[in-house]
């Protein structure tokens, strides 16, 4: 007798012995294709398919939807849309459904640690949003996402449109459960009053009875429809041995509705289907109202992504999808338009409105060789873009990325809260069993109700929301000053710093430097000195260097050039040794002119004078009120540069510091961080590569927007508009979040601990248990969107 293959129907051969343990036996598969796929359905958790199909699969088509869906994502040319890449590591941000408290964000982490080849996670409960990067040559991203379904929840690259129609979605599914909780709470209240006055007091017992069975008629699609969302989490949190806030929400209901049921159907006892549908209506219009707040304060970053515009114009006249541009495309942008990729403008001049990036309200004048950036908008000229980064990689992509990576990592206190909250459930537990041992030994008929409003009044739902709802708005609200956040711990270190230590050039003065003395010796002439200088100088990224741009002359050609950070360069023309930089490096040691002026940079040929220059660099317009403001709160104000000329002085005392380190190299401007006390908590702000080491070092550093990609890669946040005001900004916002989460946590745990000694000792009604706890939710989420305002 001929065997089927079980996955797809077909005669098995002969000669095939290929089996599949699917529901409980060995199935037989007719080819190692039908194998691999019947395999990876079993090992995804998927043996439901097998289950409830009502055919066999088709050879075409082998795997379930929800399979082949996640697996698609596996493809490289549709990776390009949404993972980043790096070293040997993959990056994605992914949309979460079914998200609702710290519980959840902690089993999705737990769980998915436990898969081969992921680096990491981290899922942030504010935004609904998860980071996720893995090994691609140890696992692949379906098999993540798979994992992440087998817990409940369901997961994709994140999309700022198909996030927004998920909330949509998510919202009206709420609101219908709402209508429906909300309906039927007035028709059985209305029994429930009636009954409770007595108003049918002179009734035959039958019709009380009637009305009781009226009650489960309108309670009982409550309990199964409306309530719904808050069983399937407590059932992910059961399934996973861990427990989350809708654990006790969930006992109390269908204990409720068990009871009731029982008393309707035996006619003896009380029956809670008024407080059942009043909870859940109560608890349904919270979490809807939490979810509209929560939603605001993680807009801000999601709506970046929607400036980009969809449609791009390339310079041949074509139009394509801007997510499909590459480096290199060429584009052209008119008046009005936003830029749909980060670039260089090839030709052209406009005016470009970066206020979404930088948070300046007035537009800046762009020219040829000027970058632009995806997003922004063109004012009033046509523009021809040359593409440098594709959309992943854009400065907006980046900030979102980042942005998501300092909320999702939690500082100590998020980290303490969350502990809190899910022993806290446990306590409850117990309290609640506790509590009904006693009443149903003093007071049986009020045993159940008054554990009910013990499990609900006391569930810590406030508690898990303090911090995160408040650091998702302050990140938010920092990436509207312009500020872009690149660690978690930014907000809390903030708030302790002492010692404010900064560079000089490009920092505190302009780094617009320009060259204002060139003194000859020995009869050089002074074109050819500027053009070798210049020459030189093209293989530093610094201000000083960009001041000699302006000379080069191909004609003058180094072999090689050395750049020793911090010192200046070297470099080989026709066997002979040219230096330009400090005095000290210029001459390597050996003896020196000693001019009347102060030259901040010297050129040599073989250890002999050729040139000195003489530098300015005009102060920033805000670094006094900068340093003014932190004198005034106590801290310590440092310069430390590089530049040890009679500048780096005048500087200094113009903006009366406290304290100035100058000609330090850049292991002494780490050595100098190493020394303070411990006590001492610094600020490093820099700009330059030769900052990269003590940003790096610094317990809190800030680059400069206009700085160099390395001391923006080392620092914990960039300022990305160079205006020193918003560090001010800042601070004020990281005392004010700080303040905000102290509230939040003292609402929450103030409110937990009157309550519970009231519901324990009866004197608070379900009803009034359910409404308190929406309330405290509310109350948390709304305190924190504060952060949103401008005043905050």
């Amino acid at each position: 007798m001929t065997t089927s293959c079980y996955h797809c129907g077909d005669p098995v051969p002969h000669e095939t012995h290929l089996t599949v343990d699917i529901l409980g036996e060995a199935r037989s598969m007719c080819c190692p294709g039908c194998h691999a796929v019947a395999s990876t359905i079993v090992d995804s958790g998927l043996t439901s398919y097998y289950e409830y199909r009502t055919a066999t699969a088709d050879k075409a088509d082998l795997v379930p939807q929800q399979l082949q869906s996640l697996a698609l994502y596996d493809n490289e040319e549709i990776q390009q849309d949404f993972v980043r890449t790096s070293d040997n590591t993959h990056e994605v941000t992914l949309s979460l459904e079914g998200v609702s408290c710290a519980a959840c964000a902690w089993l999705i982490e737990r769980q998915l640690k436990r898969e081969k080849g992921l680096v990491n996670i981290r899922v942030n409960t504010a935004t609904h949003r998860a980071l996720l990067s893995w090994n691609p040559e140890q696992t692949k991203l379906s098999t993540l996402l798979s994992a992440i379904h087998r817990l409940g929840y369901k997961a994709a690259p994140f999309e700022a449109d198909n996030q927004e129609q998920h909330y949509h979605n998510t919202m009206k599914s709420y609101l219908y459960r709402l209508g429906i909780a909300g309906l039927a709470s007035m028709q059985v209240m209305m029994l429930a009053v009636a009954l409770y006055f007595e108003v049918f007091g002179d009734l035959d017992e039958s019709f009380r009875n009637y009305f009781r069975w009226v009650s489960l008629l309108f309670a009982t699609p409550v309990l199964l429809y409306s309530a719904l969302p808050f069983y399937l989490n407590a059932w992910r949190n059961l399934k996973a041995r861990t427990l989350g806030m809708d654990v006790p929400v969930s006992i109390a209901l269908i204990f409720a509705y068990v009871a009731s049921f029982y008393a309707t159907v035996t006619e003896k006892g009380e029956v809670f289907f008024e407080s059942i549908s009043m909870f859940t209506f109560f608890l349904l219009i919270g979490r809807y109202l939490e979810m509209r707040a929560r939603r605001k304060a993680a807009a801000a970053s999601a709506n970046l992504l929607k400036l980009i515009p969809a449609m791009a114009n390339l310079a041949d006249g074509r139009q394509i999808a801007a997510k499909s541009l590459k480096s290199g495309d060429v584009v052209t942008v008119l008046p009005g338009e936003s830029l749909p990729a980060d670039g260089i403008i090839v030709s052209g001049n406009s005016v470009i409105d970066e206020s979404m990036l930088t948070g300046e309200p007035l537009p800046v004048r762009r020219g040829k060789d000027d970058t632009v950036y995806a997003g922004t908008i063109n004012g009033d000229g046509n523009l021809t873009v040359k593409v440098t980064q594709d959309r992943q990689h854009s400065l907006i992509s980046n900030i979102i990325r980042l942005q998501d990576e300092a909320q999702a990592t939690k500082p100590k206190i998020a980290e303490i809260a969350d502990v809190v909250a899910r022993y806290f459930v446990a306590v409850i537990l117990i309290i609640a069993a506790g509590t009904w041992l006693y009443w149903h030994q003093v007071k049986p008929e009020d045993a159940l109700w008054i554990t009910l409003a013990v499990l609900v009044a006391t569930c810590p739902c406030a508690l898990s929301l303090a911090t995160p709802t408040a650091l998702t708005c302050a990140t938010s609200r920092l990436g509207r000053l312009g500020i872009l956040l690149r660690r978690g711990h930014v907000l809390e270190t903030l708030c302790n710093v002492n010692q404010l230590v900064i560079d000089k050039t490009g920092t505190l003065t302009e780094g617009n430097v320009r060259i204002v003395q060139t003194v000859c010796f020995d009869s050089s002439d002074e074109k050819d000195v500027l053009s070798i200088a210049a020459e030189l100088e093209r293989f530093a990224n610094h201000p000083i260097a960009r001041a000699f741009s302006g000379y080069r002359n191909t004609a003058f050609f180094f072999d090689e050039v050395e750049n020793e950070i911090g010192f200046g360069l070297k470099g080989m023309r026709e066997g002979n040794e040219w230096r330009i930089g400090k005095q000290a490096f210029a001459f390597n040691g050996e003896s020196a002119p000693s001019p009347d002026q102060d030259f901040q940079v010297w050129l040599t040929c073989n250890g002999k004078a050729i040139a000195a220059f003489q530098l300015d660099d005009p102060i920033r317009h805000d670094s006094q009120s900068l340093i003014s403001a932190f004198q005034a709160e106590g801290i310590q104000v440092t310069m430390l540069t590089g530049d040890n000329s009679d500048n780096a002085a005048r500087v200094a005392k113009t903006l009366a510091v406290d304290k100035l380190i100058s000609g330090a190299t850049p292991q002494g401007k780490l050595d100098y961080l190493n020394s303070l006390a411990k006590d001492q908590v610094a600020l490093m702000i820099g700009d330059g590569v030769n900052d990269a080491p003590v940003l790096a070092g610094a317990h809190l550093s800030l680059a400069m927007g206009g700085g160099t990609d390395v001391a923006k890669s080392s620092a914990d946040m960039v300022l990305l508009g160079d205006h020193l005001n918003r560090v001010l900004e800042a601070r004020r916002l990281a005392m004010k979040t700080k303040q905000i989460i102290r509230e939040n946590l003292s609402w929450a745990l103030g409110y937990n601990l009157v309550i519970l000694p009231l519901a324990v000792a009866g004197l608070v009604a379900p009803y009034i248990a359910v409404f308190g706890m929406s309330a405290s939710s509310i109350i948390v989420v709304s305190n924190s969107l504060r952060l949103l305002k401008e005043d905050g």
